[in-house]
């Protein structure tokens, strides 16, 4: 690697030198680099860990992950969510949960969910679930890594991680700390964002980690009276999208009140969410 080339490992590097650098040797290979990987806690025993990813905010990605989990347990698997977006974590609102977390010796207790989904999230370590998080991103990198080490989650079939926007460190922390099964990417209409779409897809690519396809949110406004589809953000490109990467789309999910009204009461378990019958099969294939 070139001495003005920005190492994929360079935030969870000591070497100082790229000399027998163990990522280095893993992308010459066309493998994927496990030599930072971190042991889960001795309590926790899980099966697949789904990475949900996005380009940039504002496309819902939160809202995904949660309906996958929402699936995925609908169909009898045990679920988490861990959420790695440390400065904007939504997912306790969402699903109705408060902290203080409690623990013991052996480390931090996940809080459930009335639908039985485990969460482990910054807000729930906080004495005002309303204070900032104003941290640099070293120091969210690590506490994400502590979610993964230190949460006793148990049994879990698959466990959810839902990410921050962009391709920055917790990304990259989750893609070389946790054993990540696949990602799925969740993108909106606006031909915009499916530019942020690739950008997202080659940081997995230059990982190694396998995408599992995409989800668009937003896709459209179905009519209360006579069920005509609006398209609000524009024509949907994310097909040609995923065919020129050669991944699935998973799912087209509208703008839906249910949605809203469900995760703002706290309760989003509740919505059945059959857009995303595709994903469900894609994650049962792992």
């Amino acid at each position: 690697m070139a001495d003005n080339e920005t190492c994929a490992s360079a935030s969870s590097c000591s070497r100082g030198s790229c000399e027998g650098c163990p990522s280095k040797e893993a992308a010459a290979k066309g493998v994927r680099n496990t030599a930072f990987l971190e042991e889960p806690n001795k309590n926790s025993h899980i099966k697949h860990v789904i990475g949900v990813v996005s380009g940039k905010g504002g496309v819902g990605k939160s809202l995904v992950t949660s309906s996958l989990a929402g699936v995925m347990a609908r169909a009898g698997y045990s679920v988490g969510i861990l959420d790695a977006d440390i400065t904007g974590p939504s997912i306790p609102k969402m699903f109705g949960v408060h902290g203080p977390a409690t623990g013991n010796e052996d480390g931090t207790f996940p809080e459930i969910a009335e639908d039985g989904t485990k969460i482990m999230s910054i807000n729930l370590m906080l004495d005002d679930e309303e204070a900032p998080v104003v941290w640099r991103g070293p120091v969210i990198a690590g506490v994400v890594k502590q979610f993964w080490t230190d949460v006793q989650w148990g049994d879990v079939d698959y466990l959810f991680v839902d990410m921050p926007p962009g391709t920055g460190d917790v990304p990259l922390t989750c893609f070389q700390s946790l054993p990540v099964d696949g990602i799925v990417i969740v993108t909106s209409p606006q031909e915009l964002v499916q530019m942020i779409v690739k950008k997202a897809y080659n940081m997995a690519e230059m990982m190694h980690i396998p995408v599992l396809g995409l989800v668009e949110n937003y896709s459209y406004i179905e009519c209360p009276d006579c069920g005509k589809k609006i398209e609000i953000f524009g024509e949907s490109h994310v097909d040609e999208v995923a065919a020129s990467l050669n991944i699935p789309v998973l799912g087209k999910m509208p703008m839906d009140r249910k949605f809203a009204t469900a995760a703002d009461a706290g309760r989003i378990y509740d919505v059945d969410n059959t857009y995303l019958v595709n994903a469900k099969a894609e994650l049962e294939k792992l």
